[in-house]
């Protein structure tokens, strides 16, 4: 009996991955092409000129746009936010108080969708003071810190095993004033804590000084007794940023216009100024001028300052064996009142919030200059405020 055969092609084991490799990327490209992660930039505003509150976005860097992907207010004015450093919390200072009989204000404690970015509520508890401005977390992820303008004081919670945060652990009030205008009272800033957690920065901008106060991280609070900096009388100490390798911190001071240049002490903690540099420029005239927000790049080369008024950023050169700080120039927002900025965790992009003008402006940052070049494009986002970013896995 005739029997038919079909001879079968045979390819080498190497050649068949080839070609497998090659079908997939046809076909499936999406798995063929490594995938990056997604990016969410959470942006906190003044409840105001139609604002949802607290932005979630879901952010496209190559197209440099953003579509939201929640939005957030369940109380007014979300202005300042916080993320928790394993990235699985985020913290949002509301200048509302908790209840209508709170003068205070309020600290909601979210937790984050590891696929969405979206924000789910933990819990909320009263600020204790007024007007919280500012809120940042520990580098242990165990206590949050909160300033307050109107109140002159500051407030810190101890972070529970659920990502919430409990009732108020301290709660210390400043005293005194100084020689500005601005300054009859006490007015809390900013409480930047050290890079091993041991202590907190705490800018006054009412009474001149930075306070040093050591945390205790089992129980969420701070010691009464601080170490105190005065600054220059008039000078007003608004933020404070620390640099991530070398023993040297800046603190921008709103009333004077400057930055304050620090080396710290490793033993202990302690700041000795080093020297102050200007922020504004010459070439513009503004009858209104206030520094608002500090940071450094990624590697600590450069150092980056807003101002309100001029509108722009001051950017300066850090000098890696003294922490002297040169100018380098500076470059607008792109908008009116950048109450705040963030420098991009890659170290590509810039985003300034920009408040009187509802955007929020992306510079690219030349690498090898330092400085934020103007991309053309924003986002409009009324009254907006702070920015934060977060990149899931």
């Amino acid at each position: 009996m005739e029997q038919n055969f079909t001879k079968q092609a045979t390819y080498p084991p190497g050649i068949l991955r080839m070609l497998l490799v090659f079908l997939s990327f046809i076909f499936y490209p999406h798995l063929a092409m490594p995938q990056s992660p997604t990016e969410i930039l959470y942006i906190g505003t003044y409840s105001e000129n139609n604002s949802k509150g607290l932005y979630v976005l879901k952010f496209d860097r190559d197209k440099l746009s953003a579509d939201t992907v929640q939005t957030v207010h369940h109380k007014k004015n979300p202005t300042f936010l916080a993320l928790h450093p394993e990235k699985k919390y985020l913290y949002a200072a509301y200048r509302e108080g908790k209840d209508e009989n709170d003068p205070a204000g309020t600290i909601g404690a979210y937790a984050i969708d590891e696929k969405t970015g979206k924000l789910n509520l933990i819990n909320q508890v009263s600020s204790v003071g007024a007007s919280p401005c500012h809120i940042s977390v520990d580098p242990t992820g165990q206590v949050v810190f909160v300033s307050h303008y109107q109140g002159g004081n500051l407030s810190t919670f101890k972070i529970l095993e659920s990502g919430g945060i409990s009732e108020a652990v301290s709660f210390i009030q400043h005293e005194g004033s100084s020689v500005h205008p601005n300054q009859t009272k006490p007015h809390m800033h900013a409480m930047i804590p050290s890079l091993d957690g041991k202590w907190v920065y705490a800018s006054d901008l009412g009474i001149d000084q930075i306070l040093k106060y050591e945390v205790n991280l089992k129980k969420g609070s701070v010691k009464k007794d601080p170490e105190v900096f005065p600054v220059k009388p008039g000078s007003g100490p608004r933020h404070f940023v620390i640099h991530p390798a070398l023993p040297f911190a800046y603190s921008v001071e709103e009333l004077s216009n400057t930055v304050g240049i620090y080396t710290i002490e490793p033993k202990n903690g302690d700041l000795l100024l080093l020297g102050r540099v200007e922020m504004l420029s010459p070439k513009i005239q503004s009858d209104y001028n206030a520094a608002a927000d500090i940071h450094l790049s990624v590697d600590g080369s450069w150092l980056y300052a807003s101002n309100r008024g001029q509108d722009n950023l001051a950017i300066y050169q850090v000098d890696q064996e003294t922490g002297l700080l040169s100018l380098q120039g500076h470059v607008p927002t792109g908008g009116q009142h950048p109450r705040n900025f963030k420098v991009d965790e890659k170290g590509e992009l810039i985003l300034v919030a920009n408040m009187e003008t509802d955007n929020v402006v992306f510079f690219r940052i030349n690498d090898q200059t330092g400085i934020p070049e103007p991309t053309g494009k924003s986002i409009s986002i009324p009254r907006a405020v702070f920015i934060e970013q977060l990149f899931l896995k």
